[in-house]
């Protein structure tokens, strides 16, 4: 299958989406170092995302429909689908989510399927936090995880002064 790839600018970094006509493949950030120019054009297939992507760092997205073209164990396919009911502006624990997927026990495992989502954003893995609420864990870098979830924080901090 041949995948098309576009290169979008976000407010964290490069976005690389990837995909094809059956659905996208991944969506990640790139650093600095390792990205490319932004796309000038945008392949057909890919355009859905590229515009939901932007329109999400501009505050008028909360929720993503794209198509998913999910490729991983049984087990990460679950995980990742439980980050789903994640709502826009709320976080979940590690061990809540391993509780709602019926085993406490799978914590770890719930941890490194969390850091092996391939959409960054619009599988939200950046709303899983520390049981005591502590930003723990993410792959795009922690400064990236505060970001996204002061972006998507309702309760923005007014300046008083």
């Amino acid at each position: 299958m041949d995948y098309q790839e576009a290169f979008l600018q976000t407010p964290l970094g490069t976005a690389a989406i990837k995909g094809h006509a059956r659905g996208l493949v991944s969506i990640t950030v790139v650093d600095a170092d390792a990205a490319a120019a932004p796309s000038a054009t945008i392949p057909a297939a890919l355009a859905v995302a590229a515009e939901q992507l932007q329109e999400y760092f501009a505050g008028e997205r909360t929720t993503f429909q794209l198509r998913l073209d999910f490729r991983g164990t049984a087990f990460q396919q679950r995980v990742w689908q439980a980050l789903l009911d994640i709502p826009f502006g709320k976080t979940c624990s590690y061990l809540e989510l391993a509780r709602k997927l019926g085993d406490v026990k799978a914590i770890r495992a719930v941890a490194a399927a969390n850091g092996q989502n391939p959409f960054w954003i619009v599988v939200p893995c950046h709303r899983i936090v520390g049981s005591d609420g502590s930003l723990t864990g993410y792959a795009g870098g922690l400064w990236r995880k505060k970001w996204l979830l002061e972006h998507e924080n309702p309760y923005k901090q007014q300046l008083l002064f």
